[in-house]
């Protein structure tokens, strides 16, 4: 049964759970071919049941992310990604269901939630309690899955590259959720200069506005330092060893994304090179931070957005039979910020 929230009015706010017939059949977008947006499409797949340990989400919004695209394209490959695979990885609605072993307080609860390498393309999503957060009063459903992992991320990638204030940062395909969350995180923490990399004069205007201070094209040509104390890098590519380059002594990088794909098999030989500089290169995923600070910083965030400390850039809200849509403009390069699905 769907659940929707009826606002009561009185001397406190309460919220009454109201069950209507589930719409049928429930749709989901599976990737039939690997490669081309072409190759997604909307199937009808069977009602999920939570497992022991999980909840059953009906979703609001669906975040579409850079790694969506990667896996779709077929960059990333394995036992989990064959024919009929369901994109997406972060949801944003209400409970309906708990498996065992889960409290039954979570039903009728707003949340944010984490379904893992795929599954969230869909009407229906299957989440782990465990990669589950109640969303704050005040924050869109779009909002948080603009924000819920990008922000993390952001965050932690900057913890991991032990940035401090005055520093020189340099974010590198910084119009992205990651990205520009990682510009605001840096002007907050006292970044002495931060330098973005972006395809467009116009997208670098709109980035400065977030606390860039120079604005470098996707080469890293423009006007700005000619080295960084830490850089944050979402592309990756051909292109890396040149920005390895750019590091400062005892400079930082850290590389939290392969939107451009895998770097050149030899990029190693630029660290040596410049082996007197004491130069580091790390790669930051949010699964080595421990669930409670990933969740204690998860929620500081979300409510950092409530407050307007920072921000949830959303360019566009597709329904959810558009994704392949969506996936088109993701290879185009032509989102800034997030873009999101709706059932």
């Amino acid at each position: 049964m769907a659940i929707t929230l009826r606002k009561r009015t009185g001397a406190s706010v309460t919220f009454e759970i109201i069950t209507h017939p589930r719409r049928f059949p429930v749709k989901a977008i599976a990737v039939h071919t690997f490669g081309s947006p072409d190759g997604m499409g909307v199937i009808e797949p069977a009602t999920p049941t939570p497992a022991v340990g999980e909840v059953l989400i009906q979703t609001d919004a669906i975040g579409v992310g850079g790694v969506d695209a990667v896996i779709r394209r077929g960059t990333v490959t394995g036992a989990g990604f064959g024919s009929g695979y369901t994109p997406g990885s972060e949801v944003a609605g209400m409970v309906t269901g708990v498996g065992d072993g889960v409290d039954q307080s979570w039903v009728g609860r707003r949340v944010w939630a984490f379904t893992g390498v795929g599954g969230g393309y869909a009407e229906q999503a299957i989440a782990s309690v465990d990669n589950v957060v109640e969303l704050p009063d005040g924050l869109p459903s779009v909002d948080a899955v603009a924000l819920g992992s990008a922000a993390p991320v952001a965050h932690f990638a900057l913890v991991h590259a032990h940035f401090i204030a005055g520093e020189s940062v340099l974010v590198r395909g910084a119009s992205g959720s990651i990205g520009i969350a990682a510009v605001e995180l840096a002007s907050r923490g006292g970044a002495g200069s931060i330098a973005v990399t972006t395809s467009s004069a116009s997208r670098g205007e709109l980035l400065r506005r977030f606390g860039a201070t120079h604005v470098l094209d996707r080469d890293g040509n423009g006007d700005g330092p000619e080295l960084f104390d830490v850089i944050i890098d979402v592309v990756a590519g051909a292109a890396l060893p040149r920005f390895i380059e750019r590091l400062a002594f005892n400079g930082r990088m850290v590389l939290v994304g392969v939107v451009a794909g895998y770097p050149p098999s030899d990029f190693g030989m630029t660290l040596l090179g410049a082996f007197q500089k004491s130069l580091t290169l790390s790669t930051f995923s949010l699964d080595t931070v421990p669930r409670v600070d990933r969740d204690r910083t998860r929620i500081e965030l979300f409510d950092a957005a409530v407050r307007g400390d920072i921000h949830a850039v959303v360019q566009d809200v597709l329904p959810l039979d558009r994704a392949a849509d969506a996936h088109r403009r993701m290879d185009d390069g032509t989102v800034f910020g997030r873009l999101v699905l709706r059932p």
